[in-house]
């Protein structure tokens, strides 16, 4: 079953910035903001020094909804027009590969599914409309 749907919106290193503004544009209560450099250490893919302080994932509260918002990768492609995303997150892996398989559809899977330190199942995929998806199980208690 979903679990929500939100707004992801993407910036080209600027992401603290962004969060404190829209922060304050909304009177938004911030949830947390984690930077790259929080990440658990992988020592097959060490983390370059210019992305130790980019945000990693930031939530922030605007009413009812949740917005997420995160910083490229350095040396990642940053295209205006693409820096928003829905994100789903979803309270199984099950389900969330029955949505990622039907948005996949003619779409094409940037990330594909796979367990990452915040998610049993999570994966990108831009589907047939154009449209940008992060598909994300909630981890199991």
């Amino acid at each position: 079953m979903i679990v929500a749907v939100n707004p992801y919106v993407v910036t080209n290193g600027n992401g603290k910035e962004a969060v404190q503004f829209y922060v304050d544009v909304f009177n938004a209560e911030l949830i947390s903001l984690q930077t790259f450099g929080e990440m658990p250490e992988d020592p097959d893919h060490p983390l370059p020094s210019e992305a130790q302080d980019r945000v990693l994932n930031a939530q922030f509260k605007v009413g009812n909804t949740t917005m997420m918002l995160s910083d490229n990768f350095p040396g990642a492609p940053y295209t205006i027009g693409n820096q928003v995303t829905i994100a789903i997150q979803i309270d199984s892996v099950d389900s969330s590969k029955q949505i990622f398989e039907k948005l996949s559809k003619e779409g094409k899977v940037t990330m594909p599914l796979q367990e990452t330190f915040w998610s049993p199942s999570y994966g990108q995929v831009t589907d047939k409309y154009g449209v940008e998806w992060q598909v994300s199980a909630l981890p199991q208690e």
